[in-house]
């Protein structure tokens, strides 16, 4: 980390983003008998590996020919353990869908608390989110993982006054924020990324 804040021009864009149909996904998909537990970090593993396969360059990993874009999706995970914090990648990203990404992101981090990652799940991410969700944080800034080019930051959804259609009502935000390499990717690609990852999250409910 001292040696990406060193090495690695940092620039930061936020957004908003309102999660109260997300929520109410999830809650639907709860209320099934037997349903399988799918969470927030379930929705936004699926909304940005679409994401990431609409931007490449965002997915890429410095190589010594230069950036190189990723063949494959592998989301690191930030996972906080009592000897610190890892970022084993979630493998394949691409060809899961929201149940089976529930289900592999529950087993990495279930392995990762137990001490049983394995090889290729080390390293090899070519993109992280680091969500802190279940805590009281509204918004942070992530550092950058070398060789990554970039990585997201969520806060928790938390009630705010929103407008709509000209009328202030109460919805559930959350704060994204992107934290990115500038050498390789500037701000309107970045804000481009975010305005993505919203349009994606839409279409995760929508097709749910």
């Amino acid at each position: 980390m001292t040696t990406s804040k060193q090495t690695v021009p940092h620039f930061y864009v936020s957004t908003e983003i309102v999660m109260d149909e997300v929520l109410e996904l999830l809650r639907r998909l709860s209320s099934a008998p037997g349903a399988p537990r799918v969470s927030v970090t379930a929705c936004l593993v699926r909304a940005l590996t679409e994401t990431l396969l609409e931007l490449p360059v965002f997915n890429s990993t410095l190589t010594a020919d230069g950036y190189v874009a990723g063949e494959s999706v592998n989301l690191g995970i930030a996972i906080a353990l009592e000897a610190g914090l890892l970022a084993p990648a979630l493998l394949d990203c691409q060809v899961l869908d929201l149940v089976h990404t529930a289900e592999a992101l529950d087993d990495l981090v279930a392995r990762a608390r137990a001490g049983r990652l394995r090889a290729p799940e080390m390293g090899t991410a070519t993109f992280t989110l680091s969500h802190l969700g279940i805590y009281d944080v509204t918004s942070f800034s992530a550092i950058v993982i070398p060789p990554q080019v970039a990585i997201l930051a969520i806060g928790r959804a938390i009630p705010r006054p929103v407008i709509i259609d000209g009328a202030i009502e109460i919805r559930s935000v959350m704060t994204a924020t992107l934290s990115a390499d500038h050498r390789i990717v500037d701000g309107a690609e970045a804000a481009r990324f975010l305005g993505e990852l919203k349009a994606r999250l839409g279409a995760l409910v929508r097709a749910s």
